[in-house]
Parts: structure tokens; sequence; C-alpha cells
């Protein structure tokens, strides 16, 4: 039987699921149909959220530290975030270039609430949800907001068949987002979160005793390196759909549609594998077939072919949201999990700027090919990582077993 909490976070989370598949799905088709986006200015689109979330962690876990409650700060920065979607909506009637300038400064702005909300987020919800719940709960929670994200998806792909370079269709989606934000915020506010009582010590801003880990340490490397790689084609997918295979709104839609509705079908396997082989196991296999996808993706420009590929996708991105998270929770010491997050958050962010950029890069000083091939051979290595850390870890394991 769910708990108060887990309805909440369910709640909030399908809200969360709507406004984002209205929304940032949309935004690289947007700004390349409507506002004549460069491929350079696309890359940023991806790149810039994880630059301000660096040059926010440190302010944003003080915050958080001192906060009594920390679902009203995450809260309310959900709907900050939102708001900045009002401003996006009117961006296409700026002259010239200066759009596609302003929906960048525009999504800069909007990343400040929104690391705010997502690390407070991680902190509260892994507090509030009980370890032996984590695995059934997060499963169960994905899967439903997945569902909510493919209904809307394929909602919007039929109604806006047409619409690909109507810029009302955007302003109302925009809109909407707004909107659905009111609903995030009542939902987050309903969470019941036990007030912390403030010590009246200093807190450090860092404990670095969490590099002395070598359990957290070796995982923060090799999942940093599959992130690197994973995050490498983000911008490149949005580029390869729409100018090399000409996709319109109708098709992106389709491609999100299988995706998720392969994520669908496959948190709850996921879910049964990671509790009974263990989740570094189980991340060995979803991290390979995670680097067959942009090898997979440039083999063809046909939109048939690519909605086959974004479902093959879908398979394995499931397992990345379902199990990472928990593989994080798992090698971050209790004492010490706060720290461990932030510094996951802050090396993440990093690499979540520079990659983006990298794979652009090699967009244009190569081809689309050599740069989704890159992109395979970084996941592939990051697999190969996670697989040595198992076996590492299995023998530890054996050696210590009583006779």
């Amino acid at each position: 039987m769910r708990t108060h909490n887990e309805k909440m976070s369910i709640y909030h989370g399908m809200a969360s699921a709507v406004a984002q598949n209205t929304s940032n799905s949309y935004i690289p088709i947007f700004a390349m149909t409507i506002l004549g986006a460069t491929n350079y200015q696309v890359g940023l689109i991806s790149s810039l959220p994880p630059l301000i979330t660096l040059l926010m962690t440190l302010p944003a876990a003080i915050l958080l530290n001192r906060s009594i409650e920390q679902k009203r700060l995450v809260a309310f920065s959900v709907l900050a975030a939102r708001f900045v979607f009002l401003l996006i909506a009117f961006v296409s009637y700026v002259p010239g270039s200066f759009g596609s300038w302003l929906l960048l400064a525009l999504i800069a702005a909007m990343s400040v609430p929104n690391t705010m909300a997502n690390m407070g987020w991680q902190s509260f919800i892994g507090n509030i949800i009980e370890e032996t719940r984590r695995a059934q709960f997060f499963s169960d929670r994905n899967r439903l907001l997945t569902i909510v994200g493919l209904i809307v998806t394929l909602t919007i792909g039929v109604v806006m068949k047409d619409m690909t370079a109507n810029q009302i269709a955007y302003q109302i989606l925009f809109m909407f987002t707004f909107v659905v934000g009111i609903v995030e915020l009542y939902f987050l506010l309903k969470h019941n979160e036990p007030v912390r009582e403030l010590s009246l010590e200093k807190k450090r801003a860092m404990d670095w005793s969490i590099f002395k880990n070598n359990k957290y340490v070796l995982f923060l490397i090799v999942a940093l390196i599959f992130n690197f790689g994973w995050q490498m084609a983000w911008g490149l997918f949005n580029i390869y759909n729409v100018r090399y295979a000409g996709a319109t709104i109708f098709w992106i839609s389709m491609f999100n549609v299988a995706n998720m509705s392969a994520q669908i079908f496959s948190f709850s396997l996921w879910r049964k594998w990671s509790q009974k082989y263990g989740n570094m196991y189980v991340f060995v296999w979803v991290a390979f077939g995670m680097s067959t996808a942009p090898l997979l993706m440039v083999l063809s420009t046909n939109l048939y072919y690519l909605v086959v590929m974004s479902l093959i996708s879908g398979l394995f991105v499931s397992g990345t949201v379902l199990i990472l998270f928990n593989l994080l929770l798992e090698n971050s010491p209790q004492e010490v999990r706060t720290y461990c997050i932030t510094t996951y958050n802050v090396l993440l962010a990093t690499i979540a700027f520079t990659s983006p950029q990298i794979g652009i890069w090699l967009l244009e000083a190569y081809t689309m090919e050599v740069a989704m091939y890159l992109s395979t051979v970084v996941r592939f290595l990051a697999a190969v990582g996670f697989f040595v850390l198992y076996m590492v870890r299995k023998k530890r394991d054996s050696s210590l077993a009583p006779y």
C-alpha cells in the first residue's frame, strides 16, 4: 500500500511529465524552424542548463542545508522555472537573430530555479522514501510518468501535425506549461516532510572525505564517462532528426512516443532484474545497450526506421533512468550522502556542458557520422568500466564470504 508521500510524489511527477512533454521536447525544433537557430545555438540549448547548474550547485546546496522544509524551496523553484515559459512564448516576436539568442538567455535563466528544484527533490525524496521501497517505488513512478508523457506527446503530435512552422502553436504549448507548473507546486507542498532541526554549528560547504571512499569514487568516474558519451549526442539527435531526416512536429512526437512506449514496457523488467541480480550487474547491460543508439541512428534518414530506433533506444533509456540514480544512492555513504549527491551534480553539470559542445564541434569539423560513432565508443568504454567494477566487487564479496 502506498504511503501519502509516495502518492503525492507520483501526482507531482505526473504533472511534471505533462509540463516537460509540452515544452522541452519542442524547444529545439521551435528554435530551428521558427527562430532560425544555428547548429551551435541548438547545441547550447543542451549545454547551457548544465553550465548554470555548475554555477548554482554550491549556493543551492547551502540553501537546502539551511532550509527547515526543503519542499517549499523546491516547490517555488519549480513554479519560477515554469514562469519562464511565459516569456519564451513571445520570443518569436523578437526580430532577426536576436530571438534565438534571447531564447538561450531565457533557458539559462530558467536553469537557476531548475537547479534548486532538482537538487532539492533528490535530497528530500531520498530521505522520505525508505530504501527498501525505492526500487519498487521508482519503477512504478517512472512507468506512470512515462504513460502520461506518451499520452501528452501523442496528442500534441496529432493536433500539431501540420503546425511545425506555426508560432501560435508553440505559444500555446509554452503557456500551458506554466499553468501545469501551478499544479506541480500544489502537489509538492502536499508532501509530509519531517521538519529538520537546524544545528547551531556551522555546516561545511563540502566534506572532502568522500573522495577517500573508493566505492563512491570509482562509481563516480565510470558514471561520468557514461554521461559524457550519452550527452555528447543530445544536440546531435535533434539536428539529425530535423535537418538531416526532415522530421516535423508529428514525427518528433512519434519518435518520443516510440521511446516512451518501450520505457513503459521495460521499467518493470529492469526493476525485477535489478532486484534479482543487483543494480550494478543489470546496469552493465543497460550501458552496452545505450552504446548502440548513436551508431544505429545514423544508418538511415528514413522516418519509419528512426521510429524503430527510438523504440529500441527507449528499452535502455528506462534502465538508465531507473538504475543510475539508485546506483548513486547505493554508492553514497548515508552519513555524507548530501555531499556525494552535490559532488555528482557538480561534476555531471561540467560534463553536460562540455560534451554536447564537443559533439557539435565534431559535427562541424568532420561529419555527423563521426560525431555519432565517437559517442558510441565512449558509451561502450563506460559499459566496460561498469563491468569491471561489477567483477571486482563480486570477487571481493566472494573473498569476504564465510566458509
